[in-house]
């Protein structure tokens, strides 16, 4: 097949390349080696070194075991950006174990949706969340063991008074009395609980062994678990190493902002950052003043984020008088930048944003624009190395468009997941012939570059997350009041887009805009809630009988309307 994109690689940059047949851990186990007294991860004045991350790690790999988590058991991991975050991931794939993100914003409802589907019988969770995960084993036995940690446990002393006001993440701290089936994360590090022979009999892993399942979704709303090997998140790693050629291992420094619960945080981020020995800055919550404040104290050289964080950062008060030329390297994913917050965002740093795209599927990234050469505006780049990617018909799927038409993006690599867990009619759905279908519509130039157009599916994309509008219809389905619901989303100059609903209510019934909100406030993770309901008689519907979805998010995309108030769906 043509591969014109190629030659417009960086210096530097193969079609091919080599990848070690590692595990995950290798790739701290190799950095810890290489540079054991260099620092990894910088936490409100503590700081870990790799030597320290790859020991800790270790010794919570082991604790898992003694608790009896055994090899390929999923364990669920339900943290902020936080040193835990990054110990018990490696950790947990040391045990043998099958790490399950969770989000942290998600409710009760959604965490057990996921818990069960996985058959997660350990969770990883911070001591704020707790008091949900009480709430589901009042009517669950599962899971069946939870180990809770804090903020401040790997606080220094002295900066334990400031992390409040700092972060921002909370006001107090939660007491929970850690007793089985609660235990505490730090007593699972003590160094006491290792025996001498413990950490050789760690089980050995192999490449090809499942490493994570990583939730998405799909356009009914149900959860669909991506399974990805170990080798499938190496390769992915290596292929962001590789895409940035004048990369400095060793010395760079990240800005550690993204969800590491995200599976673009985890690799473009963490696992990028640890593979080459380079520094994190963690920051648990994203706010913009802290974020251009990080970037300046510690003289940040890589950042990836999503297209909100750049759109806030632009509008941090005073952001002008914070030196932010330090950074390198500015990947940006999830959802689609807009053209006015690249430019303003790049006049204010020097730095070119390299925008790219992926999805969970594909471990994440399938595509990204030059690091050092131009990209024509609103290119979400060129296929990686080892990456094959086809434009196909939207009707048949099969044949391939001419160069400038749009069509259904279709990708090959060995990034490429193995498919759903338990999942094998979806999974046949998605992987045909080796092939990934995205299910998104792009179109491709003359010289290789990819443009996003729509999406085949009606998700929506509010801080980079994935809302599924059948989801929420269903929710507002729910309320006595609601005849009718369609979901769409709206445009947002910060988190690129918002959730908006067009309801039709029951006649004779009585219902406001604020008491729909706050019914879906109950059942689903904040960025998931309509920021907007719009009361309407009736919907726009085909010939049919069909709703038409599309109009809606057409009169709602106006330029004038400029975007959703997005404050009471705050990170």
């Amino acid at each position: 097949m043509s591969r014109p994109w190629i030659s417009r690689y960086d210096p530097g940059v193969s079609a091919t390349f080599d990848y070690p047949e590692w595990t995950i851990p290798d790739l701290l186990r190799r950095s810890a080696s290489r540079f054991p007294d260099s620092p990894a991860l910088f936490f409100y004045g503590s700081c870990l070194t790799f030597q320290e991350l790859n020991e800790l790690s270790t010794r919570f790999a082991v604790g898992l075991r003694r608790l009896g988590v055994q090899t390929g058991d999923r364990v669920a991991l339900m943290l902020p950006n936080i040193p835990q975050a990054v110990i018990a991931y490696y950790g947990v794939l040391k045990a043998g174990a099958v790490v399950a993100p969770t989000n942290p914003l998600y409710v009760e409802r959604e965490i057990q949706c996921q818990l069960n589907d996985s058959g997660s019988d350990t969770i990883v969770a911070l001591d704020l969340f707790y008091p949900r995960l009480r709430a589901i084993r009042e009517h669950s036995q599962s899971p069946r063991r939870i180990i809770v940690t804090s903020v401040k446990d790997f606080l220094p002393p002295l900066k334990r008074w400031l992390y409040p006001i700092k972060a921002r993440w909370t006001k107090r701290w939660i007491a929970v009395e850690k007793r089985p089936p609660v235990y505490d994360f730090c007593a699972l590090l003590e160094p006491s609980t290792v025996g001498a022979e413990a950490p050789e009999s760690l089980p050995t892993l192999e490449p090809g062994a499942l490493a994570q399942i990583q939730y998405t979704g799909g356009t009914t709303g149900t959860p669909k678990g991506v399974m990805l090997t170990h080798r499938n998140v190496v390769v992915n790693t290596m292929q962001g190493r590789f895409w940035c050629s004048n990369f400095r291992e060793g010395k760079e420094i990240f800005l550690g902002a993204v969800p590491f619960f995200h599976c673009y945080g985890l690799n473009t981020c963490q696992n990028l950052a640890v593979a080459t020995g380079s520094l994190i800055i963690l920051l648990p919550r994203f706010h913009a003043d802290e974020a251009v404040k990080a970037i300046q104290r510690h003289r940040v050289t890589i950042m990836s984020g999503v297209p909100m964080m750049f759109s806030m950062m632009i509008d941090c008060p005073k952001v002008d008088r914070y030196d932010l030329h330090s950074i390198r390297v500015c990947l940006c994913g999830a959802s689609p930048l807009p053209a006015e917050v690249q430019e303003a965002f790049e006049r204010l740093t020097g730095v070119t944003i390299s925008e790219g795209y992926g999805l969970t599927e594909a471990g994440p990234t399938t595509h990204c624009n030059p690091i050092q050469g131009a990209h024509p505006p609103g290119s979400m780049g060129l296929p990686f190395p080892d990456t094959d990617a086809r434009i196909v018909d939207l009707e048949t799927r099969l044949r391939d468009v001419r160069t400038g038409e749009a069509g259904e993006l279709i990708v090959r690599g060995p990034q490429v997941m193995q498919g759903y867990w338990n999942k094998e009619a979806d999974t046949q759905a998605v992987l045909r012939d080796g092939w990934l279908h995205t299910g998104d519509i792009v179109r491709r130039d003359e010289q290789g570059f990819f443009f996003f157009v729509d999406r085949k599916k009606d998700v929506i994309k509010p801080w980079g997350e994935t809302v599924y509008p059948r989801e929420v219809e269903e929710i507002l389905y729910q309320h006595p009041a609601v005849r009718e619901a369609v979901v769409v989303g709206i445009p947002d100059r910060h988190y690129g887009e918002a959730v908006k609903a067009f309801v039709v209510a029951c006649e004779g019934a009585s219902v406001t805009e604020r008491e729909l909100i706050d019914h879906c406030s109950r059942s689903l993770a904040r960025f998931k809630v309509p920021v907007a309901i719009e009361f309407r008689a009736e919907l726009p519907r085909t010939i049919i009988g069909k709703v038409l979805r599309r109009a809606l998010r057409v009169e709602t995309a106006a330029p004038s309307a400029g975007g959703a108030e997005p404050a009471r769906q705050a990170m």
